[in-house]
């Protein structure tokens, strides 16, 4: 019998929750960076967490930036660390 949940052995977001992107991307590069990045209002009027992750959570194009966004962040603290 097979398992009915798909494994994510090549998916470097499994176990990420979508709180913890936002919330290190904020960290990372303010909410004006991840303005210029990605031109959403939720990232610039009045921006939050909890309104970019309802925002997020609803629109599967921005996410997918985010995501992206995301990954590419830590791509580049990964060669950072390397090249220390």
């Amino acid at each position: 019998m097979t398992n009915a949940t798909p494994t994510q052995h090549n998916n470097p977001l499994h176990g990420i929750k979508l709180e913890q992107i936002v919330t290190d991307l904020a960290n990372h590069y303010g909410w004006n960076g991840l303005a210029e990045r990605i031109p959403v209002n939720c990232f610039s009027n009045d921006p939050s967490i909890q309104s970019s992750l309802k925002f997020l959570r609803r629109t599967p194009w921005a996410r997918d930036k985010v995501e992206a966004l995301y990954l590419t962040m830590l791509s580049k603290q990964k060669t950072t660390k390397v090249a220390e």
